[in-house]
């Protein structure tokens, strides 16, 4: 017990005097490191390098585990995220199967659509394709020569479509040509109908880019942007042949736009809707219905 307590005794000492010198021992210690490292640099580097060869295996071995821990944490948020991506699919996917749903429905009825859009009126049309080969504009007349006449089958009265809508009619034919006279000229007297409200008129030529709607039972119910297609009326052409848009819808005064773009014409087609059809390099084609273009 006596020694026990001497110990104890001169421990307590020691301890006291350790805190009581402990930042002169280290500031000493400091300057004595400093000392061996500017006299020695070599022994100090060894030192380090060999400290460094300890502590490697150590800390590689406290790595490995907290390595370990971090792939587990970011393998649990990552399952976490495929849940919810799972979650999020699932969503989508059932979207998905009632726009398919609503796709097939409405595929059905666009199939229907088309049927009855297929449907024509009368005998079917043929048509033959010609070049212009010549502008007969002037300040009287708005016309053009095709180099098709009558050994290819082009009669008067025939209509003269583009891929937009009616350009005009064949006036003159000659064995190997043929003059169309274009609905913006002055003789060009056309029955039509305005395609929303179903109203019958005359659309006249007057040798201006925009055509001149008159005979109408009530102006008032034109509007711009009204679609005007052929009427049928007079046996020439069958209901439906797109001609133009109304562009100025005035008192008194309606004006129209032809689709046909005049200025560019180089191929049209010359379409027989009688019973007979063109004898050369015609083929069968319907006639067009209220609304659809012919190409």
């Amino acid at each position: 017990m006596a020694i026990r307590d001497d110990f104890e005794v001169v421990a307590s000492q020691v301890r006291t005097m350790v805190q009581r010198f402990a930042l002169g021992l280290l500031v000493i210690a400091s300057f004595g490191a400093m000392l061996v490292g500017k006299a020695d640099s070599v022994l100090v580097e060894h030192a380090r390098v060999v400290a460094l060869d300890l502590a490697s295996p150590v800390l590689e071995a406290i790595a490995r585990p907290v390595a370990a821990a971090n792939h587990a944490i970011a393998d649990l948020k990552e399952f976490a995220s495929l849940r919810e991506e799972n979650a999020r699919l699932r969503e989508e996917n059932a979207r998905l199967l009632a726009w398919q749903t609503a796709a097939r429905r409405l595929e059905n009825e666009n199939e229907r659509m088309r049927e009855l859009a297929n449907f024509r009126e009368g005998p079917e049309a043929s048509f033959i394709t010609a070049r212009i080969v010549g502008d007969s504009v002037s300040a009287y007349v708005r016309g053009a020569l095709l180099n098709v006449g009558r050994k290819a089958g082009v009669a008067s009265g025939q209509a003269v479509v583009t891929g937009e809508g009616l350009a005009g009619r064949i006036a003159e034919v000659g064995e190997h040509s043929a003059r169309v006279l274009f609905v913006t000229d002055v003789n060009s007297r056309l029955p039509v109908l305005i395609e929303r409200t179903r109203e019958r008129a005359i659309l006249a030529g007057d040798n201006s880019p925009r055509l001149r709607l008159t005979l109408l039972q009530s102006v008032a119910g034109v509007q711009r942007g009204d679609r005007i297609v052929t009427s049928g009326h007079g046996g020439s052409f069958p209901v439906g042949i797109p001609v133009g848009e109304v562009v100025e819808a005035g008192e008194g005064s309606v004006r129209v736009r032809p689709f046909a773009d005049f200025s560019r014409l180089e191929f049209v087609r010359v379409v027989d809707y009688g019973v007979t059809g063109l004898v050369s390099g015609g083929t069968s084609a319907p006639a067009a219905p209220a609304g659809v273009r012919i190409r």
